[in-house]
């Protein structure tokens, strides 16, 4: 494992590597709020063991990467867009050396994929969007628990914030899945590793500001695979439904019991789905 520190301008990103720098590169999106540990050291390791170079990076205000706490005006609730999440992702894969890479994301981080195949096709081998949407009003939205879980304020202590991953995990993760020592652990985890809960709200900003990107997917000739659980509750699968319409040729496929998460019980399914999408991607 590498760790190191890209530059997009005068924003810093965290990134780590796992696996051979000779084998072609799988790069890792995370979701709002989420840091790049969410995409475990097991997981990752998975997906070196097939053949990839796999990169997994704080995105801009979470985790080590760059916080925009001192974003002032007009621009103070959305100080940046999912255009400049995704340059961020291209600046990683150009401090690894990578010139074209395939490339997964969750919930935020499947829409800073789309951004990234709308706005730097030429860098990418293959996308796989999971449990995300296209940004149009009409699908993905939140189940009504859920949309009030993450506008409620912010947890403001350690106990508080592993409480809250808890009750999130019950409202919208995958039923069956639902492991209280492991979530906890997860969760104190990230806590100790950094706690911004006002960068989670301007990455919310950036997303909700971006609108939709369903004409521009129209033009992505990306070879697309499109994952999404029957039980997310917090992006409803039309969201990955019209991912998929929207996309040329992309593939959908609706993951069973998965809900907004991916715990370890999924994780040899995903690997299975994303590494056969690459390998014909590039055959």
């Amino acid at each position: 494992m590498t760790m190191a520190f890209a530059h997009n301008g005068d924003v810093e990103l965290f990134y780590e590597t796992f696996g051979d720098r000779g084998d072609p590169a799988l790069l890792l999106v995370n979701g709002l709020g989420s840091q790049c540990i969410n995409y475990k050291q097991e997981w990752c390791e998975k997906f070196a063991a097939e053949g990839f170079l796999v990169i997994r990076f704080d995105n801009r205000d979470v985790g080590l990467s760059s916080k925009f706490d001192d974003a002032k005006g007009d621009d103070a609730a959305a100080p940046y867009t999912p255009s400049d999440m995704a340059a961020d992702a291209v600046a990683v894969l150009d401090a690894v050396g990578v010139d074209r890479a395939h490339v997964m994301g969750v919930s935020m981080g499947g829409m800073i994929v789309q951004t990234m195949a709308i706005e730097h096709p030429d860098r990418l081998l293959s996308i796989t969007s999971v449990m995300s949407t296209t940004g149009d009003a009409d699908v993905g939205n939140p189940a009504p628990e859920a949309l009030k879980l993450i506008l409620s304020p912010p947890p403001e202590s350690r106990d508080a914030y592993i409480a809250r991953h808890l009750e999130a995990a019950r409202t919208w993760g995958s039923p069956a899945c639902y492991d209280e020592p492991r979530l906890t652990d997860n969760a104190g985890e990230a806590y100790d590793r950094c706690f911004c809960p006002q960068g989670q709200a301007r990455q919310l900003a950036a997303i909700v500001a971006a609108g939709s990107r369903t004409v521009a997917l129209g033009d992505v000739r990306v070879p697309a695979l499109v994952l999404h659980g029957d039980a997310d509750r917090l992006v409803d699968p039309s969201g990955g439904r019209r991912t998929a319409e929207a996309i040329p040729g992309a593939r959908f496929e609706l993951m069973e019991g998965m809900g907004h998460d991916y715990p370890p019980e999924y994780w040899d399914r995903l690997v299975s789905l994303v590494t056969q999408h690459a390998r014909a991607a590039t055959s």
